[in-house]
């Protein structure tokens, strides 16, 4: 059965907020290190929200937690890692221990160059040897989470052709208990950015690994930030989701057979006291595709 769920953010206006579309939802998606700070000495130490987010779902009972991160780096292979990957690792075990994570995914990308973090994940080389890097590091988490998977990201540049990513996203989920997070604004993101077709991307992947898919909105950038003037889309999860998202989502739901949740995600900052009703309203509305999968 496929489930509707939505992101909870590290933010206590956005969750007062969003209480009533919380109380609509079959689960929450939580971005684990939100509810970590890091010490001077490296220590992972929890920041108030993991019991805060813990409170809502026992308030809330029946409801269930994924895990979608951004800075555990599946595309990181250097040496110097390891010690921040295993803080990590043991971190989220104990983030695991408290919400029984039904899966846990993270964006392709590196957030971790020799040891030095970046702020969002940088693109891959769409290589055989980046796509074994990012198994071996599916592989590390599924020593905490059996279920793991891995999110199509948005990249303003990229080391290949943009409809290449489809058939590396292949191969890097191709073991066991390991899945594709669908984002469909990242997918129309891109396909503006870089001047492809979306259908064109989707017939080289394979739907059958789609354990989730993403609803969000994002804006276009300000002319002003390139010399050449050109506007970018962006990822920006602040806005309303576009109705060219929606029409991806009402042909691509049906062909993702092994689907188990469709999120709708919102950035913590974003949501005013005016952006409430509509934000409910594309939730009423995830769930109508949800029913109809049912």
């Amino acid at each position: 059965m496929v489930a509707l769920g939505f992101t909870l953010q590290p933010e206590d206006e956005f969750l007062r907020r969003c209480d009533r579309i919380l109380r609509a939802v079959d689960y929450f998606e939580i971005a684990p290190e939100t509810t970590w700070y890091e010490t001077p000495d490296g220590e992972l130490r929890e920041n108030g929200f993991s019991r805060r987010f813990n409170a809502i779902a026992e308030e809330l009972p029946g409801r269930f937690f994924v895990a979608h991160g951004v800075g555990f780096s599946l595309g990181t292979a250097s040496r110097r890692d390891a010690a921040r990957r295993r803080r990590w690792l043991d971190r989220v075990a104990l983030d695991h221990a408290r919400f029984r994570f039904r899966w846990y995914t993270d964006h392709l990308g590196a957030s971790s160059l020799d040891g030095a973090p970046v702020t969002l994940p940088l693109p891959l080389p769409m290589t055989a040897e980046s796509a074994r890097v990012v198994r071996a590091r599916l592989a590390d988490l599924q020593t905490v989470v059996p279920r793991v998977g891995v999110e199509n990201s948005v990249s303003y540049f990229l080391l290949g052709a943009p409809l290449d990513e489809a058939r590396f996203l292949d191969r890097v989920v191709a073991g066991a208990r390991v899945h594709l997070l669908l984002d469909l604004h990242n997918l129309y993101t891109m396909s503006v950015n870089f001047g492809f077709d979306t259908e064109d991307y989707l017939r080289q992947l394979n739907l059958s690994k789609v354990i989730e898919v993403h609803l969000s909105g994002g804006a276009d950038s300000d002319g002003a930030w390139l010399l050449s003037g050109r506007v970018m889309r962006l990822d920006s999860h602040d806005a309303a989701i576009p109705d060219e998202v929606w029409r991806l989502a009402e042909r691509v739901l049906p062909r993702c057979p092994n689907l188990r949740g469709v999120t709708v995600e919102r950035m913590e900052g974003t949501v005013s006291a005016r952006d409430v009703a509509p934000l409910a309203a594309e939730v009423r509305r995830a769930r109508r595709l949800v029913e109809k999968l049912r």
